[in-house]
This record gives C-alpha cells, structure tokens and sequence, in this order.
C-alpha cells in the first residue's frame, strides 16, 4: 500500500524493535495524528484464542470513563412503558415490530446501538442476517439484551463499548480520540485491557495476549509491552 508524506513521517517517529509502556505509546499516537478531522485511536489486542470454539470465545462491554469522544444513535426495541423509559433515557429511535421493514426493506441504518427488552427478541432475531454482519445485534453479554433499558441507554450514551474476537481472533475497539488528553486515554485503555484480562477463557493454552497495538485512525501501529501488561 503506498503511505502519504505524513504518515511516513509518522511512521519515522516510532521504532519498530521497542515494545513501549501505554502512556509512551499512547503520546506517540496523540503526535502522529495530524489528520483534519479529530482521529479514533484504536485499541487491537491479538489474542491466542481460537474462536471456533465456544469455550474460547470472548464477547462483552465496559463504560470507558472518559467516553469514547463521538455521538452514538440509540434504537431500542420494547413495548409499553419501556418505550416510554428508553426515550426519557436519550434513545433516539424507539420502537417494536413496525421498524423491521424499515431496517430489513429500505437499509435503514441511522443507529450505532441496538438495544432490545428480552420479550422483543423474537422480533429482533428477524433481523439477524442484516444486523449480526455489522455487529449491531443485541446480545445480553453486551448488556444490550435486559428490561432495564433506561440503564443501558445512559450507559451507551455515556462511551459503553462492545469488545469481542473477529475471526482473526483478534479485538478492535475505539478507545477515545486523538484531541483526548493522554491521561484521558491511558485511563480508557486501562480499563478495557482490564476488561479483557478478566475475560480470559480458562480453556487458552499458551499465551493468552499475542500483541497489542495502539493506533490513531490515519497514523501508524505503536505496539506494547504485553508482559507488562499481564503483570
């Protein structure tokens, strides 16, 4: 792939033979961020997992104190007085049956969370094909299948992020953005490798985390020390 002026400058400022601490690499990416827009920093943990067995996979959610910097649209499937919670919550679409046709007909997609109360799941799994694919089905690991939908909304609004395995084994989650201070950063990044260490499947054989890399959206991959990381 052939790289731009600024990224190759970029690139020039992290060596490849150091495994840096995260608050040394997480500067690094503040400092090569030099995008016009406000760049993600993203968070890529390589496990040693094999996710075509359940007993290895890994899937959940954690509030990151400091947000994830960006705006997040909240759909909510429910009926009755939830629907009345889950608006007062700051949803921004609420719903039942009504909407499949929308989002299973017309590509209708104007949200980043789904959120479901568990008897409205029977009509949601109507939408698994379209919603699975982009990660957007409700799960109760995530903890977006649950009646207390005012608590989920909040939270979802408040920088809740999903973490799991891609078929590569491997976990990308945002963990805040470039004009975020470097502590706001460190203290996000802790809490979701927490999250994930916690998460460890028992049935791992071998080294649980293979690499962990950290990177803003146009700049280049800083990898971590993961031994300390474990420690």
């Amino acid at each position: 792939m052939k790289r731009g002026k600024k990224y190759k400058e970029a690139a020039a400022k992290v060596d490849r033979s150091v495994l840096y601490d995260a608050d040394e690499a997480l500067q690094i990416v503040k400092d090569a961020a030099s995008a016009k827009f406000d760049e993600t920093v993203e968070l890529h943990i390589r496990t040693g997992c094999d996710g075509r067995h359940a007993e290895q996979q890994i899937r959940g959610a954690v509030v990151l104190p400091n947000g994830t910097g960006r705006s997040v649209r909240i759909l909510v499937f429910a009926k009755g007085n939830k629907l009345d919670e889950a608006q007062e919550a700051g949803a921004d679409y609420v719903g039942g049956e009504e909407l499949i046709p929308r989002i299973q007909n017309d590509g209708w997609f104007d949200f980043d969370v789904v959120i479901a109360t568990p008897d409205m799941m029977g009509v949601v799994g109507r939408l698994g094909r379209v919603l699975g694919p982009k990660g957007l089905m409700p799960n109760p690991k995530a903890g977006t299948v649950t009646m207390d939908v005012a608590t989920a909304v909040k939270e979802a609004k408040a920088g809740k992020i999903e973490y799991r395995l891609d078929r590569s084994n491997i976990i990308h989650v945002p963990i805040g953005k470039a004009s975020f201070t470097k502590e706001a950063l460190v203290e996000n990044f802790n809490t979701i490798m927490d999250a994930v260490i916690k998460a460890k499947p028992s049935a791992v054989k071998g080294a649980f985390l293979k690499s962990v890399t950290v990177a803003s959206t146009m700049g280049p991959g800083v990898k971590l020390n993961v031994t300390r990381l474990m420690a």
